[in-house]
């Protein structure tokens, strides 16, 4: 866009000051500010805004008044203990895969600044003995499970295929990429594995307007993880056209699974919970864990109102939060948040009909500024402008069928937060968490695992304890990794 529409478009939407510093600016500054002013939605920022603090002011107006309630029977199952309808919903997901029904969305736009590394935080290694790291284990299991769903249905080897959409933000898409393509994608064809980027949403004071962050360049920050959902209707590159929603389109796929990169448990492309949302004809849908305590500070999939909500833990009463499920004498707001979710295809394209309703959420910081009369960059003490940000699970309101299923936070849950020597959610929890894994994975198909002794399982010998067979009536006395059946016998 040439200047003079740029000046047009932002003085028509109050934002002009953005090019205050124009005749002072080198004709590359000029060059690089107009392409971003060109590139950023101002109309859409000024509509976010309003609609952010709009939202802000009716949830502070209705604090104390909402009704929140636990989910309802009729919404959620769970798979602990004896959950009957397991094997029927794992080989009907099995099905669906096998008919390249299925594509999986990772969220992977964290840096791994607090594990203390300056990489993507799917490229850390938690400590293995095969030293993977979280990404190859992914890839692994996704792997795996196609060889699984050709088995159990006849295919032939090859056949098929679960997608793989990877959301990276700006500054990690270029070392994740290249990640990808110095281990060979992990195995997996490149064709199927889709990089797109997650959005930004220029930083605004707190009256709305857009901050500077140099005299040729505006603040910006990452839009959250919610901004997948406008991530998915971009070109995936500058220099390819197909949005996410084109390719899964193109692909005919009917269902998607979306996850975090930070858990190390997580069953990508799960069978059991596609064919449990099938059995519910969920449109969209949520796995979640059991909270272990009253306190712990984690959000809750609940009903808000008559809508499903993800309620944070600071906005249940310590009633609430105490509060038991009569039947089950569990905690009634027991439905811990993963970020592991369902979705149709035609709910992901509905989601732009309804996204002008979702508000955003402020979080107020001290955001460096140029000054406007001094040209000199201020960092403030204090807050003075506003990040705004959508969460996944933001669109669980507009959802006309939902359904949530409970799993065992051993078996699926152990997120990888903190730094090492933390003691909770952190690499040591997470090698602890896997090992132990496998460790049950051996013990039920029928060996023994002496005590001390370490054996990591690849994804790619089993992708969550089936096909072990091989194992019965073996005693493990040594630690290893094993990647292949045969492998074992070293071991024993």
């Amino acid at each position: 866009m040439s200047y003079d529409s740029v000046l047009k478009r932002y003085q028509a939407a109050g934002q002009d000051h953005l090019l205050h510093f124009w005749p002072k600016l080198s004709e590359a500054e000029r060059e690089s500010l107009l392409a971003q002013l060109s590139a950023i939605d101002i109309e859409r920022v000024n509509r976010v805004y309003k609609n952010s603090v709009g939202s802000e002011k009716k949830e502070a107006e209705s604090v104390g008044k909402d009704i929140i309630e636990p989910l309802p029977e009729d919404a959620t199952d769970s798979v602990i203990g004896d959950c009957k309808h397991e094997k029927e919903w794992r080989e009907a997901g099995l099905q669906s895969i096998a008919r390249g029904e299925l594509g999986v969305l990772l969220m992977a736009g964290g840096q791994g600044t607090r594990l203390g590394s300056t990489s993507p935080k799917g490229c850390y290694d938690i400590g293995l003995a095969s030293h993977k790291t979280l990404l190859q284990y992914q890839a692994e299991r996704i792997r795996r499970l196609q060889t699984v769903a050709e088995q159990a249905t006849g295919k032939s080897e090859g056949s098929v295929v679960i997608p793989w959409y990877v959301m990276t933000s700006g500054p990690t898409r270029p070392e994740t990429e290249a990640f990808f393509k110095k281990n060979a994608f992990f195995g997996l064809d490149p064709a199927n594995v889709i990089f797109f980027e997650q959005g930004t949403l220029p930083c605004l004071t707190m009256d709305g307007k857009v901050i500077l962050e140099t005299p040729a360049r505006v603040a910006v920050a990452p839009d959250g993880n919610g901004g997948l959902y406008a991530a998915l209707r971009r070109p995936i590159s500058p220099t390819d056209p197909r949005t996410v929603l084109s390719d899964l389109k193109s692909r005919n796929i009917r269902y998607v699974h979306s996850y975090c990169v930070d858990n190390c448990l997580v069953r990508v492309a799960d069978p059991v919970f596609l064919g449990y949302c099938l059995h519910k004809q969920a449109d969209c849908a949520a796995k979640v864990v059991r909270k272990l305590f009253p306190t712990e500070s984690v959000g809750v999939v609940a009903r808000r109102g008559d809508k499903f909500s993800v309620v944070e833990y600071s906005e249940i009463s310590k009633e609430q939060a105490e509060r038991k499920d009569p039947k089950t004498g569990e905690l009634a707001f027991r439905a811990g948040n993963i970020v592991y979710h369902f979705y149709t295809t035609p709910f992901l394209n509905e989601v732009e009909s309804f996204e002008t309703e979702l508000a955003f959420h402020i979080a107020r910081k001290k955001i460096p500024y140029v000054d406007m009369t001094s040209g000199e960059l201020v960092k403030p003490s204090k807050p003075n402008g506003m990040k705004l940000e959508l969460f996944v699970f933001d669109v669980f309101p507009f959802t006309k069928q939902f359904a949530v299923l409970e799993v065992e936070r051993k078996e699926e849950f152990s997120p990888l937060k903190n730094a090492p020597g933390t003691g909770a959610d952190d690499p040591d929890t997470s090698r602890r968490d896997l090992l132990a894994q496998h460790k049950r994975y051996l013990e039920r198909a029928g060996a023994t695992v002496a005590e001390r002794v370490e054996i990591e399982i690849s994804p790619l010998v089993s992708f969550a304890g089936e096909g072990l067979e091989y194992v019965k009536g073996k005693a493990f006395t040594k630690s290893g990794s094993i990647s292949a059946l045969e492998e074992f016998d070293a071991l024993v």
